[in-house]
């Protein structure tokens, strides 16, 4: 009872701030309305296409009006209701590269799956260029199961989401608060707001060195104000230094060679976020009621990851016997990303349908 009495209280609050209550009913409203955005028709991934699953692109907004753009995979000779899963990441990447990837394999598997590029990047809307949000992040991956839930051929039972790297905590923060979300899986991941906060290996975790930052990212918002344009921060940094960590190395492999991963439109492989997005990471913290997260999750992580104490520290917060953590032995961070013979997609799948069946 006191549960729906605060969200009536919520609801009546903000309904009163949003419209005049005299002009509310003359204010013409459309949320499904979606911009018409311009889309590349041929196909520009950097993995080959399936002979064994029909591809396209779809549109639809979420929940800030921001128009998504996203592939659609859809396994041939199939009939009924399928079970679909909402694919995104790496951060910094476009769904040509790891993501499409991964949708594609499941759709193979016999997933209906989107592959989706977030807010402000790729083919998808939003003004300005090149920001990340963990709020709108996050988002975007509850607006891409309003748009499964609403397909005729899915099964509104059966729907999941697939996060990598920094969208694998993304996948996870979204599973905590949209209970649609059956099943997640998070691989190879980051908590990005650790890391922008503490930086790597926690080892900037001091209010001095957060003020720091924080100082230096606020003076580039003015300056970027006073400039009229925002400063890129660049993507995997070019040419690579010969005294590069070994993780920089293989993102620099993935991101910046045409034999991998290489992309046009993708953020990492070019000129990056806007140099001001770590700002709201910084005063984000994800995870919080993570052992409120009633439905299965699934971590995959490389042993020899840079990023392994992600997944490790976010599974040490989960509760239930529908949790699982997979180790791949010997594998790095990037080896997820491509490396077919090496993703445990066999576990992937099975996880999925298991908890799709309960």
């Amino acid at each position: 009872m006191k549960a729906k009495l605060f969200l009536g209280v919520m609801a009546t609050i903000i309904s009163a701030m949003a419209l005049p209550a005299k002009a509310e009913s003359k204010i013409p409203y459309n949320m499904m309305k979606t911009e018409n955005l311009s889309l590349v028709q041929e196909w520009d991934k950097t993995f080959p296409q399936s002979e064994k699953v029909n591809h396209s692109k779809v549109t639809f907004r979420n929940r800030y009006g921001i128009t998504l753009a996203a592939d659609l995979y859809i396994p041939k000779n199939v009939t009924g209701k399928l079970p679909a899963i909402a694919v995104g990441g790496p951060f910094g990447a476009v769904k040509e590269q790891v993501s499409g990837l991964y949708a594609q394999k499941l759709a193979e598997n016999g997933f209906l799956t989107i592959a989706f590029d977030p807010s402000y990047t790729g083919e998808s809307g939003g003004e300005p260029r090149y920001i990340a949000s963990p709020d709108i992040n996050t988002e975007d991956f509850s607006a891409a199961v309003d748009y499964l839930l609403c397909r005729d051929n899915v099964n509104p039972e059966k729907v999941g989401i697939l996060g990598i790297c920094g969208w694998g905590g993304i996948a996870i923060q979204a599973a905590i608060n949209d209970p649609r979300i059956k099943a997640t899986v998070a691989s190879t991941m980051y908590d990005m707001t650790r890391v922008n906060a503490n930086g790597y290996f926690d080892s900037e975790n001091s209010a001095a060195q957060r003020n720091a930052k924080r100082a230096a990212l606020s003076a580039q918002r003015t300056e970027d104000y006073r400039k009229g344009s925002y400063k890129l921060g660049g993507g995997v940094v070019d040419p690579l230094p010969d005294d590069a960590p070994q993780f920089v190395k293989d993102y620099y492999d993935y991101y910046k060679t045409t034999k991998r991963g290489y992309h046009k439109r993708s953020l990492n492989s070019n000129g990056g976020f806007n140099a001001t997005s770590p700002l709201p990471f910084l005063n984000f913290k994800f995870f919080e009621y993570a052992d409120e997260l009633e439905n299965a999750v699934m971590i995959v992580h490389g042993d020899k990851a840079h990023s392994f104490y992600f997944g490790k520290d976010a599974f040490a917060l989960l509760k239930g016997d529908n949790k699982e953590f997979v180790v791949v032995p010997g594998a790095s961070h990037t080896d997820l990303y491509d490396h077919m013979d090496i993703i445990p997609f066999n576990r992937i799948v099975e996880f999925f349908n298991k908890n799709f069946d309960k």
